[in-house]
């Protein structure tokens, strides 16, 4: 993998029936608004500290094309995005995402 933009080199999302509607149904955040952080700018990504047993995860502060800012956790899955968690920033994340 090549990394790019702070990131790996990604070629897509991976969406399947457990974190396709869980966002939605807990944060109000669609699958589209999570797609879209990830082509807008700035964008920060960052490793995660705490990291799962199995893989690597990450996290992403970006914003929607509706301007909406976003908090995002994710692993990548053979060179796709897999989203775990998507909320709105909270207000240490947005202080720092807005000094970009």
């Amino acid at each position: 993998m090549v990394r790019k933009d702070g990131i790996f080199h990604w070629e897509g999302f991976k969406w399947d029936e457990g974190n396709l509607f869980k966002n939605w149904e807990k944060h109000g955040v669609t699958a589209l608004e999570c797609e879209q952080i990830f082509f807008n700018n700035p964008l920060l990504t960052e490793k995660a500290e705490k990291r799962s047993e199995n893989e690597t995860r990450y996290y992403a502060l970006g914003i929607t094309d509706a301007k909406r800012k976003l908090f995002i956790a994710f692993t990548i899955r053979r060179n796709r995005i897999r989203v775990i968690s998507a909320r709105n920033m909270n207000r240490g994340e947005r202080k720092a995402f807005d000094t970009l």
